[in-house]
């Protein structure tokens, strides 16, 4: 389970610590920085998968998504008696992504290439990956190093290897070396990175894929877009908890039951809800029924991850709906670290009743994001690898 999310550098969040427990609720008001504490790690999850890179460009490269503030504030800023402006830099330009974890912990630091030195203008150069033991860095804990282009394990005595091949400024050592004698850690890493499942914002629309019949095939992970639901739900009730989901139905549309019709191998949902005389197709679902479908075959996977985020559920959902939805993320949290990410008063407040649950306030101060009414003196301890 990860203790602690480190960014850096990266929109709104110019040095941003967020500690992490086993249900974990994100809120804030518009703008204080929720959508980017989600995204940075989706760019996290991006490491494992050799696509962190791409989806930096994709947002226009490091100078578009760089904290876009003075690299330090003066008191005289803070006081007001001067305006915020440009300082000197002391530091290199760059964006930092990491976690601290019980077993191993992991950290990147992106920077700008040479002017001049490539076309390839919206890709940043990787400067800097470690990876250590326990939640805390230290020279003796650390167990990979990348620098550059060089690369260096530790060896069952504990003495630095360098590995032979170098690895290119825009691979993650994470994709670009895998040697299970070497370097067991980075596996072990890299495999819960890519386990890590992101859930924002599935289509409802009357052209959404969860609303058309499909091709059923055993689907114990819902997919991003939630086209395979039918056969997701269907998976949940031949290998999960059919009793559970069952149950979930019932908790939000009492009365309702769930079947999957199949035809030629085909799945299609269908919802017989009380006091109807015929079931009702996906197509002909509410948008908040169809959403709270999806939500119910992402939270009730049979295979369960070790991270599940969620970004804004709450969303198309009627408000008597949002505590079926919270008793759900609470079931998924006995089985994953869960994040959500919502601004539903009635969402939050039912989820902050857990007893696992670590509420999360963001607020903009000076432009940057930070916690609410944090202390410093309990938030978790964290250094960056050095360049």
């Amino acid at each position: 389970m990860l203790s602690a999310l480190a960014v850096s550098g990266y929109r709104s969040l110019r040095e941003l610590i967020v500690p992490l427990g086993g249900l974990n609720v994100i809120t804030g008001a518009n703008g204080s920085g929720k959508s980017s504490v989600y995204r940075s790690l989706r760019l996290l999850a991006e490491t494992a998968r050799g696509g962190v890179i791409t989806s930096l460009a994709r947002e226009g490269g490091l100078p578009s998504t760089l904290w876009a503030g003075p690299e330090r504030f003066s008191r005289a800023m803070l006081s007001g008696e001067v305006e915020v402006q440009g300082t000197r830099r002391t530091e290199p330009v760059s964006l930092r992504l990491g976690f601290a974890g019980r077993q191993f912990s992991y950290a990147i630091d992106l920077g700008l290439p040479p002017p001049g030195t490539s076309r390839f203008v919206l890709d940043p150069l990787i400067k800097r990956e470690c990876i250590w033991s326990g939640p805390v860095l230290r020279p003796s804990a650390l167990l990979v190093d990348r620098q550059g282009a060089a690369l260096r394990t530790r060896d069952e005595n504990g003495d630095w290897q360098t590995v032979p091949q170098p690895v290119a400024s825009f691979d993650s050592m994470m994709t670009e070396f895998a040697d299970p004698r070497c370097a067991p850690e980075m596996i072990t890493v890299r495999e819960q990175i890519r386990s890590w499942r992101f859930y924002d914002h599935f289509r409802t629309d009357s052209d959404a894929p969860a609303r058309m019949p499909h091709i059923g095939t055993h689907t114990p992970v819902l997919s991003d877009d939630g086209a395979d639901l039918a056969a997701a739900l269907q998976t949940i009730r031949e290998i999960g908890d059919p009793a559970a989901l069952d149950a979930a139905i019932d908790d939000a549309f009492p009365g309702s039951r769930l079947d999957i019709a199949t035809q030629d191998g085909r799945f299609e949902v269908l919802m017989h809800q009380h006091g109807l005389l015929r079931p009702l197709k996906g197509a002909e679902l509410s948008d908040g029924t169809l959403r709270y479908l999806l939500l119910v075959a992402a939270l009730m996977t049979p295979r369960p991850p070790a991270l599940l985020v969620l970004n804004e559920p709450e969303t198309s959902l009627h408000p008597d709906l949002l505590p079926a939805l919270a008793r759900l993320i609470a079931r998924a949290a006995h089985h994953s670290q869960v994040l959500v990410v919502s601004h539903a008063a009635r969402l939050i407040a039912a989820l902050e009743r857990e007893k696992s649950s670590e509420s999360i306030l963001l607020e903009k101060h000076f432009g940057a994001t930070r916690i609410a009414e944090a202390d410093e003196r309990d938030m978790p301890a964290w250094k960056w690898p050095s360049r």
